[in-house]
């Protein structure tokens, strides 16, 4: 199982929609074949692993199948994985996890235990949902996981009075928050930092076919038209106000304008906006706004993850890096469960996520009853 996930793992940047799966073939200590899920429309981990035996010229019939998620049953780009794997016959399929979505969700299982196909669902769950918190969020609560990158100093300053914030972090830091641009569905800010520091957005650091769409929270509709980030890939612009000329004339450099005005003159519907995510194949989002934005978002609750990228340096009076409504007790704080402490560098990467979303994503992905 921990070779399907390391395979799984090799196509983290490239599956999305789908989830990112792993899968082996094995009898007597030998392996047979092995695959990962292959971008939309292409072939699944299960199948790639039994084309993978044939070409060998194993036959896999009475063999132990290792998966890191639930074969599916439902044709959807593909046909279903568990009717390849039931006419292979192995003796034993062993799964991760539980495949979260409707069209599945034990379905697949239930095939294969009525073929008299042992089956074991488990193994490795954690590490399963490691690599696919945002499908499952999406299949679940009908919006992706979302993580917020964040560099501070130690004292927890994002810029000075004056606005200058580059370079806090060094250049591992910055690479490295590339790979998490990169593994995401969407990169999303604001339009101060549009204005601020004119971003491009994209995935500079890391190789990939699959470069994640960029997405603007804009109210009021301001983005310029020479921005950086609008160089010809695709680009969501969420904003509050309607200017049908603009919209046009931005839709034909690949600028989709959505229209999610807030409860709140001049603001934006954040959750409707991860919402719409959810309904568009969204499964991950990878912020990186300003303090406004980010405690805009933090505020409303659309933030499951935060990634912390810590300098050691204190900057002193500063500007910090949320802006949040003013608490008088310690009962209204928000509160992460930390998960990682890495050394990038010169420099340290936090992670902490809101522990009651990850353990709803959690419960029942190992077998047991929703």
């Amino acid at each position: 199982m921990r070779r399907a996930l390391a395979l799984a793992r090799g196509v983290l940047y490239t599956t999305t929609p789908n989830p990112r799966v792993g899968c082996v073939i094995v009898r007597d200590g030998q392996v047979l074949g092995e695959g990962a899920t292959q971008p939309p429309g292409g072939p699944h981990a299960e199948i790639r692993a039994l084309r993978d035996a044939t070409e060998r010229g194993h036959s896999v019939e009475g063999a132990t199948l290792y998966v890191t998620l639930e074969p599916c049953s439902h044709h959807g780009r593909t046909p279903p994985c568990v009717d390849a794997v039931l006419a292979a016959r192995p003796a034993r399929v062993v799964v991760a996890m539980g495949d979260p979505n409707p069209q599945v969700n034990g379905r697949g299982l239930a095939q294969l235990r009525a073929a008299g196909i042992a089956v074991d669902v488990g193994v490795c769950v954690d590490e399963a949902l490691e690599l696919n918190p945002g499908f499952v969020a999406r299949m679940q609560r009908g919006t992706p996981w979302t993580w917020l990158k964040l560099a501070a100093s130690l004292d927890g300053r994002s810029a000075l009075h004056n606005g200058m914030s580059q370079w806090i972090t060094g250049p591992e830091a910055r690479a490295d928050g590339h790979h998490w641009r990169a593994r995401s569905c969407v990169v999303l800010t604001g339009m101060g930092t549009v204005l601020a520091d004119d971003p491009q957005l994209n995935v500079r650091e890391v190789t990939t076919t699959r470069p994640p769409r960029k997405a603007v929270v804009d109210a009021r509709y301001a983005i310029p038209e020479n921005a950086r980030l609008l160089d010809g890939s695709e680009v969501l612009v969420f904003t509050a106000r309607s200017d049908p000329a603009k919209a046009e004339r931005l839709a034909r450099r690949n600028v989709q304008t959505i229209l999610m005005p807030g409860d709140q003159p001049q603001r934006v519907d954040l959750d409707g906006m991860m919402r719409w995510f959810g309904e568009h194949d969204v499964n991950e989002v990878h912020v990186e706004a300003g303090a406004g934005l980010s405690g805009a978002l933090l505020s409303a609750g659309c933030v499951d993850e935060l990634l912390v990228y810590l300098a050691p340096m204190l900057l002193g009076d500063a500007a910090g890096m949320v802006r949040m409504p003013m608490i008088d007790h310690l009962d209204g704080a928000q509160r992460f469960e930390f998960t990682d402490f890495t050394r990038v560098g010169a420099d340290a990467r936090l992670r902490a996520r809101v522990a009651a979303r990850w353990q709803a994503l959690r419960q029942g992905l190992d077998g047991a009853p929703r």
